[in-house]
């Protein structure tokens, strides 16, 4: 089970992200964390598989935000990729303006930012 253990998220985190949705008092067994991270384990790599593919036809060896959004849409799962388009527009305009403000007027880093 060495590698396979390897490939599964971290159970802690998946424990953390359960406890979210669920109300404060709730319990989560060990099993059940066990297979959620079984399960979402899974449907990344099969999501990213299939971006793979795409990337590699393309004779690319970078899987991209764009390709997963793809990807997702080829499975058939419209939603997931329409939620991962918006949070991939929000995470650019973010990435965009926190560049813009680590630079100065000239394009250089402000002195604060060396440190």
């Amino acid at each position: 089970m060495g590698d396979e253990h390897e490939k599964l998220l971290p159970i802690a985190n998946v424990g953390r992200i359960m406890k979210q949705i669920l109300p404060e008092k709730a319990k989560i067994s060990k099993e059940a964390k066990e297979r959620m991270q079984e399960s979402a384990s899974e449907f990344i790599s099969f999501v990213t598989c299939e971006a793979s593919d795409k990337c590699h036809k393309e004779n690319r060896k970078t899987v991209n935000g764009d390709d997963i959004v793809w990807a997702l849409s080829s499975l058939g799962l419209d939603n997931y990729a329409e939620a991962m388009t918006r949070y991939l527009h929000k995470f650019r305009e973010y990435e965009m303006l926190r560049a813009s403000q680590t630079r100065g007027p000239a394009g250089e880093e402000d002195e604060t930012d060396r440190y």
